[in-house]
């Protein structure tokens, strides 16, 4: 239980992740022959095409055309390894990694047991007999979102609007 809970945000395979999906996105844009700036902002286009297309939730905005053009001043006059870590560096700053925090991970998890149980204990009264026109299949879900937002707005109330990445 405890290897299973260190992959979910706080083990190792983060960097390695992160080094290995960047080393992917290097190989594909590195395939492509760019000789150009108009090639070099396409492929980077492509790249986070493939981004927004794939990944569910937040969509990430390319970089502006004047930050591409210098890297591409770097980068047409680089070795490979230099290209490599340019490449690397523009995608870190342009793509930030989130993480889902602890009281969301808590939140989500619990939310849905205890939304069952509050349900059945809440058809035994009789101010609540309406409860039991509502399916579970819609309560259970309702309340869990319900409950994530509750604890994402708790925690920005308290902490700051930087409590979430």
């Amino acid at each position: 239980m405890g290897m299973s809970m260190s992959f979910m945000g706080k083990g190792l395979p983060s960097n390695q992740m992160v080094g290995f999906v960047m080393g992917t996105l290097y190989k594909q844009f590195v395939d492509q022959d760019i000789k150009n700036v108009e090639e070099f902002h396409m492929a980077i286009l492509d790249i986070f095409n493939a981004f927004n297309s794939a990944l569910p939730g937040k969509h990430y905005d390319a970089p502006s055309r004047k930050e591409i053009e210098a890297c591409f001043s770097f980068w047409k006059h680089a070795s490979d390894a230099q290209r490599k870590e340019l490449f690397i560096e523009l995608m870190k700053k342009s793509v930030k990694l989130s993480k889902i925090d602890d009281s969301a991970l808590v939140t989500g998890v619990v939310t849905p047991p205890a939304a069952m149980a509050a349900k059945k204990a809440a058809e035994n009264l009789p101010q609540l007999k309406i409860l039991k026109a509502v399916p579970d299949v819609v309560f259970v879900p309702a309340a869990t979102v319900l409950a994530l937002i509750s604890a994402k707005l708790t925690k920005r109330t308290f902490f700051g609007s930087s409590a979430s990445p």
